[in-house]
């Protein structure tokens, strides 16, 4: 049963991929799919800056671990106060990070245990479709970062090997 049929049923849902792939649009379509009573953990909210993409991946499972996190400013550049998680069900992780194996760990000890319902969604798309993406929708902001962003992908990618630990790999078009 895939997580984007019925997000209902899942306790957990994680959705990654590289920039640009349709991760935060995905989550939003499932929050809807929700009736809206779902909550969403965007990893972009514990990345520390620009350089920060395996800090913010591992600061996901510490989040959910705490059941709560401190959101980055990207304007300010600092932490703001404590954000905590609920036990509202279910639980949407996404962004760049999201599938590692400390993750999927930190969701199923989130949700209860090993019998918890946890579902990962690796989304993977052409570079110049996310490229064109992320640029519409980020601008001149995005653009002098978005080759030092895809080398930390990169890393982080070959390390956590997201594809591998996916329950469901989605093309994007």
């Amino acid at each position: 049963m895939s997580a984007l049929r019925e997000p209902g049923s899942f306790d957990v849902i994680l959705i990654d991929g590289r920039s640009g792939s349709g991760k935060t649009s995905l989550a939003e379509e499932l929050v809807h799919a929700c009736g809206g009573s779902a909550q969403v953990l965007h990893i972009e909210d514990l990345y520390p800056g620009w350089d920060g993409l395996a800090e913010g991946s591992h600061a996901a499972g510490r989040a959910l671990i705490e059941r709560g996190y401190r959101a980055y400013n990207w304007g300010t550049g600092e932490f703001g106060p404590r954000i905590a998680l609920g036990s509202q069900r279910p639980l949407i992780v996404e962004g760049c990070g999201a599938i590692t194996a400390d993750n999927l760990a930190a969701a199923r000890s989130w949700a209860g245990g090993e019998e918890a319902r946890v579902y990962s969604v690796w989304l993977e798309g052409s570079e110049e479709l996310r490229q064109s993406r992320a640029f519409a929708r980020d601008g001149d902001t995005y653009r002098p970062h978005w080759a030092r962003w895809a080398a930390q992908e990169d890393r982080l990618f070959a390390e956590a090997r997201p594809m591998d630990l996916a329950d469901e790999i989605m093309p994007v078009r």
